[in-house]
C-alpha cells in the first residue's frame, strides 16, 4: 500500500489540495488502486448535508475480510497479524499469523452460520481483550452480521440498554475477565442483562477464567467445543458498500446512548488510509494501541486499520499498571513495539510515579508515539515526548470521534512539525471550519469556536441506529449544511487545529464521553434524591472527573452524609458502570436556575473548577442565593 503514504510536507499539501479541489476523483483513486472489490462503484460519492444522506462507492460490492485477511495470505500468509499480551506477565503471550487468523476467523464464522446467525442480524458482543473479540468482530463482518462491541467495564443495565436498542438476538460472551487483580463476572452481568433483554436467542460463551458459571439450557452454548468441530475455510459475504458493518453506542448529552452506524466500504478506505499515514507504518513493525475494542479506537486502530495494511496489532488486556508502572514499557521491550497509541489519562498516570519505572526499559524501538482520546496537556506532552519517545519519535495527537470513523485532525509523522496541545492539520478530505455561536464561520486566528467539518468524508457514521432524526438534530442542524463536532477548537496562524474540549454536557472522562444525563437520572432514583446536576472539574490524571450537585429530598430523612455517598456512586457502578461514578458529591439545598427552570450550569462548573469570584449576572436567577451558599460549601 505504499503507493498511497505521504511523505513529505510538500506531498501533504499537494494531496490535501487535491483532495478538497476533486474529492470524488481523489477518493476514488485511493478506493480503486489499495483494496479488493467484488464489483467497482457506480458513482464515489452522493450526499445531502441537510437530510444526513451519504453513499460512498455506490453499488459497490466486497466484504471487508477479504481485504483485512485473505488478499494478505499469498504474500504474508506466515506473518504475524495479532499479539496477543494478557494481563497477567507471567502468562504466555500469543500470536497468530494471517493464515492462522483467516482459520479462527472462518470457524468463528461457520460457528454463527451453523448457529442460525443470518447476514444483517445483529451480534452483541461482550468480551475482555482477547483474541475471540478480534475473531468474533471479523467473523460477524465476514458472514454480513452486524457487530455491536459492549466495553466489557460497563454494567448489566448498560449492556441490556444497548442489545434492547438495536435488537440483538445473538449474544458473545465470556465466563469472566480479567483486569488488572480484579476478575470481572461477565456471564454474571450478562445474564442480569438478559433479564430484560428477551430479543437475544443464543448467547455463545468464551472460557477465559474457568470459574462456575450458570448456563442457561436452550440458550448458552460454550464457544470451544463448537469451534474445534468447525471447518477451517469460510467464503465472505459479498456485501454493499453501504451495508451496515458495525453499530457503537456512544454517550449523548441527552437520554439514552447512540448507536452510531457505520457502514462498509468508506470506513475501510478511510480507516486503512488514515492508518498507513498517521502511524508511518512499514512492513515488520510491531503496532500497538492500548485502548479496548470496545471503543471507536480499537475498532479502527487496533482491528480494521491495522489488518487492512496488513500490519501486526497487539491486543492488550490488561492495564498500565498491573502488576507494577513499568507494565507498558515492559510490553514494548518485550515485542519491540514500533507504533505506540495511548491516552493521556494513562500517560499523566505513569509521569506521577518514578522515572525508573520507564528508564530500566529500553524503548528504542519506537519510531512514533500517539495520544487519543482527549486534548493532551502541555506537562504530560512533554514527559511522554521527553522519556517515552526519547525527543525522537514524533507525538502524534489525535483528534477524532466515534461518529467520524477515523482520525480526521493529527500531524502525519516525519512530516507534520509537531507543536505541544495542537492536535495540527486535517486529513486529507477534511474540511474543518470554526462557527460562532451566530452561525458565522471564524476567519481570525486564535478565536475559539465550535468546530464542524463541511464536507462528507468516508468514513463519517451514516445514521444513529434506528433513529435517523435524531442524527440530523445532534449533528447537522446547529450549524445547518455542516457536520457539528461538539467540540470548541481554536486554529493558529499556519492553521493549525487546538481542540479545546467539549461545548455541550458531554465530559470527558479518562478519555471516555460521558453524558452527564444518563448520570443524573439514575442519582435522581435513589429515593433520597430530588435532583441533581453534573459536571466537569480539571483532574490531573483523568484530565476532566465528575462533580455531583445532589438536593435532597427530606435532611430528616437520611442520617450519615458518607453512606448516601457510597450509595449513589453503587447506583450509577449499577445502572451505567464504574467510570460514571462521582469523584465529588456536594448535598446541596437547590441548584442555580434561570426563571424557566433551567440550571445555570456554567455557575456550577466554575464552582467545580475553583473559580469562586466572576459569575456574571446572577440577579436574573430564581434563586440568587443559592450561588453563595453553594460557594460556600464547596468541596476542595
Amino acid at each position: 500500500m505504499s503507493s498511497y503514504s505521504i511523505e513529505s510536507l510538500e506531498q501533504y499539501f499537494k494531496v490535501y489540495r487535491q483532495s478538497i479541489r476533486k474529492p470524488k476523483k481523489f477518493w476514488g483513486k485511493i478506493a480503486e488502486n489499495n483494496f479488493t472489490w467484488y464489483q467497482k462503484w457506480d458513482k464515489v460519492l452522493e450526499f445531502d448535508m441537510q437530510k444526513a444522506e451519504f453513499t460512498w462507492f455506490k453499488n459497490a460490492k466486497l466484504n471487508i475480510t477479504k481485504n483485512c485477511i485473505d488478499r494478505h495470505l499469498a504474500n504474508k500468509g506466515d506473518e504475524i497479524a495479532i499479539i496477543f499480551e494478557p494481563n497477567d506477565p507471567k502468562e504466555e503471550s500469543k500470536s497468530f499469523t494471517y493464515n492462522q487468523l483467516y482459520a479462527e476467523v472462518s470457524k468463528m464464522t461457520n460457528v454463527l452460520r451453523e448457529q442460525g446467525v443470518e447476514k444483517g442480524d445483529r451480534v452483541c458482543i461482550y468480551l475482555p481483550m482477547i483474541p475471540e473479540l478480534a475473531f468474533s468482530i471479523l467473523a460477524c463482518a465476514r458472514m454480513g452480521a452486524i457487530h455491536s462491541v459492549v466495553f466489557g467495564g460497563f454494567s448489566a443495565n448498560a449492556l441490556s440498554t444497548r442489545i434492547n436498542d438495536s435488537d440483538c438476538k445473538f449474544l458473545i460472551t465470556a465466563d469472566g475477565g480479567y483486569r488488572a487483580s480484579k476478575t470481572i463476572k461477565l456471564k454474571e452481568i450478562a445474564d442480569k442483562a438478559l433479564e430484560k433483554s428477551p430479543c437475544v436467542e443464543k448467547v455463545f460463551v468464551v472460557k477465559r477464567t474457568n470459574e462456575e458459571i450458570n448456563m442457561v439450557e436452550g440458550r448458552d452454548l460454550f464457544l470451544q467445543p463448537l469451534l474445534d468441530e468447525a471447518d477451517a475455510t469460510s467464503i465472505a459475504e459479498i456485501m454493499d458498500a453501504e451495508d451496515p458493518l458495525f453499530i457503537l453506542y456512544t454517550s449523548g448529552s441527552t437520554g439514552t446512548p447512540k448507536g452510531m452506524l457505520h457502514t462498509t466500504a468508506g470506513y475501510m478506505v478511510y480507516t486503512a488510509y488514515t492508518f498507513k499515514n498517521f502511524f508511518n507504518y512499514s512492513n515488520g513493525d510491531v503496532y500497538w494501541c492500548t485502548a479496548d475494542i470496545g471503543w471507536i479506537t480499537g475498532h479502527s486502530y487496533i482491528l480494521y486499520g491495522p489488518l487492512l495494511n496488513g500490519a501486526t496489532t497487539v491486543i492488550f488486556e490488561g492495564t498500565p499498571s498491573y502488576p507494577t508502572h513499568s507494565r507498558f514499557w515492559e510490553v514494548i521491550e518485550k515485542h519491540q513495539v514500533n507504533q505506540f497509541y495511548t491516552a493521556p489519562t494513562a500517560i499523566r498516570a505513569l509521569a506521577k510515579e518514578k522515572i525508573e519505572f520507564v528508564q530500566d526499559y529500553r524503548l528504542d524501538s519506537l519510531k512514533v508515539i500517539g495520544s487519543v482520546g482527549e486534548p493532551i496537556n502541555e506537562e504530560a506532552w512533554h514527559w511522554y515526548n521527553d522519556h517515552v519517545g526519547n525527543k525522537r519519535c514524533p507525538l502524534v495527537d489525535t483528534w477524532w470521534q466515534t461518529e467520524t470513523g477515523g482520525i480526521v485532525i493529527a500531524a502525519i509523522p516525519f512530516v507534520t512539525p509537531t507543536k505541544p496541545t495542537y492536535a495540527s492539520l486535517p486529513f486529507p478530505g477534511i474540511q474543518p471550519v470554526l462557527m460562532d455561536e451566530l452561525r458565522n464561520e471564524i476567519e481570525v486566528n486564535q478565536k475559539m469556536g465550535n468546530l464542524c467539518i463541511e464536507f462528507p468524508w468516508p468514513a463519517i457514521a451514516r445514521t444513529i441506529w434506528g433513529d435517523h432524526q435524531r442524527y440530523i438534530d445532534t449533528y447537522f442542524t446547529t450549524f445547518p449544511g455542516k457536520y457539528f463536532s461538539g467540540d470548541g477548537a481554536l486554529r493558529d496562524e499556519v492553521g493549525y487545529y487546538r481542540i479545546t474540549g467539549r461545548v455541550d454536557d458531554v465530559i470527558i472522562v479518562s478519555g471516555h464521553n460521558m453524558g452527564t444525563a444518563p448520570i443524573e437520572d439514575v442519582i435522581n432514583e435513589h429515593q433520597y434524591v430530588a435532583e441533581s446536576a453534573i459536571v466537569g472539574y480539571p483532574h490531573d490524571i483523568k484530565g476532566n472527573a465528575l462533580y455531583g450537585f445532589v438536593v435532597i429530598k427530606d435532611a430528616g430523612l437520611w442520617r450519615d452524609k458518607n453512606n448516601l455517598v457510597k450509595e449513589i456512586n453503587q447506583l450509577i457502578a449499577d445502572q451505567i458502570g464504574p467510570i460514571a461514578k462521582l469523584d465529588k458529591i456536594q448535598f446541596v439545598n437547590g441548584l442555580p436556575k434561570t426563571r424557566s427552570g433551567k440550571i445555570m450550569r456554567r455557575i456550577l462548573r466554575k464552582i467545580a473548577e475553583g473559580e469562586l469570584t466572576d459569575f456574571g449576572d446572577i440577579s436574573t436567577l430564581l434563586n440568587p442565593e443559592i450561588v453563595e451558599e453553594i460557594k460556600e460549601n464547596r468541596i476542595k
